[in-house]
């Protein structure tokens, strides 16, 4: 299997805040995250690295074999570290609550250094039009695992009247 290609700079690996875009895939291609429990599970390792202040993630979605992310990482952490939380976090818990046995990831992992607005909103354009392109739903806030339909779903919830 071949390992993704990293395009970052190795020399700015850790010592200031960095934004990147990331992709990683399942092993084999498989579409482990096509059921509900996968894919919410893979959701809540990312609000647990969030909640415990590992990174901040802009945006992300969860197709049916692979995830894009867009992520924050602190000077002191690189993005190895990150997406070694992410998936070594969730092939633990995969294993230990829904008893999935076998690997899940491929090895490695793809990552494109954020370095202004432009290239930010470019790749939150891909990763809430990732399930489209996908054939997956009309639009992207149709898309349950993704930021665009959670990001609806707290604003309608955030609109809806007191009583």
């Amino acid at each position: 299997m071949a390992r993704p290609s990293r395009p970052s700079d190795p020399e700015s690996a850790t010592g200031e805040l960095r934004t990147f875009f990331v992709t990683t895939r399942t092993a084999g291609g498989r579409s482990l995250f096509q059921t509900t429990r996968m894919a919410e599970l893979l959701i809540d390792v990312l609000r647990s690295c969030v909640k415990a202040g590992r990174f901040t993630v802009h945006d992300f979605v969860v197709m049916p074999n692979h995830i894009h992310i867009l992520m924050t990482v602190s000077g002191s952490m690189t993005i190895e570290k990150a997406m070694q939380l992410i998936k070594g976090g969730f092939s633990f818990r995969a294993n230990s609550e829904l008893g999935f046995k076998g690997e899940i990831w491929q090895r490695g992992f793809s990552d494109v250094r954020i370095v202004d607005e432009s290239s930010l909103q470019q790749h939150r354009a891909y990763i809430d039009n990732n399930p489209v392109r996908a054939g997956l739903a009309s639009v992207p806030e149709e898309y349950p695992y993704g930021t665009a339909c959670l990001k609806q779903r707290k604003l309608a919830g955030a609109k809806a009247p007191v009583e």
